[in-house]
């Protein structure tokens, strides 16, 4: 039994050891394209991805993100686990190109406080071709991506696990439900 056990869990780890490349082509919300393949075992397993259709949240009780970004720790660990994943995935001929805004232009302020610092980094990253702009007249979110990453879902699921065990974390998803008091 124990040796049944063993076997299942050395072959799972084996599977999740191989790569799977995602092919993609989003563009949201002008027309909801998309257009994914993903690939796995080296091409043996392909699946085409149908787009997803857009569905409207809403939830009685309201989170207040903003609260939580206000933490440091929060945001160090945030832009922690997004440095890691982008160096873990790797891109070829990835374009993303986003336009933000939360209606009010105070709050989109703060909003690109954090995140323009990000988006001026990630503008000079090799291997893809990244534009991050706010838009403070208007609530909006567009985004245009296109490109073909490639990454191997056991380091994937290592770096999720660390992120959610991370107190810093559950530290501002605390804030957040409180919602900032």
């Amino acid at each position: 039994m124990l040796t049944g056990v063993l076997v299942f869990v050395l072959f799972l780890i084996a599977v999740l050891a191989i790569p799977v490349t995602l092919t993609y082509q989003l563009s949201w919300p002008q027309d909801s394209q998309q257009d994914t393949l993903l690939e796995w075992a080296f091409g043996l397993v392909k699946v085409r991805i149908p787009a997803a259709e857009p569905r409207a949240h809403s939830s009685g009780k309201r989170t207040n993100v903003l609260a939580a970004v206000r933490l440091k720790p929060f945001r160090r660990r945030i832009v922690r686990f997004i440095s890691d994943l982008w160096r873990a995935i790797h891109k070829e001929d990835v374009s993303l190109h986003v336009r933000m805004g939360l209606g009010d232009p105070a709050d989109t302020g703060q909003l690109w406080a954090i995140v323009g610092p990000i988006a001026g980094s990630l503008a000079t990253v090799q291997g893809a071709a990244i534009a991050i702009e706010p838009e403070f007249s208007d609530s909006t979110f567009e985004l245009n991506s296109a490109g073909s990453i490639r990454l191997i879902p056991l380091q994937l699921i290592y770096m999720t696990i660390a992120l959610l065990l991370s107190p810093p974390i559950w530290q501002g998803v605390v804030k957040m439900r409180k919602g900032g008091r």
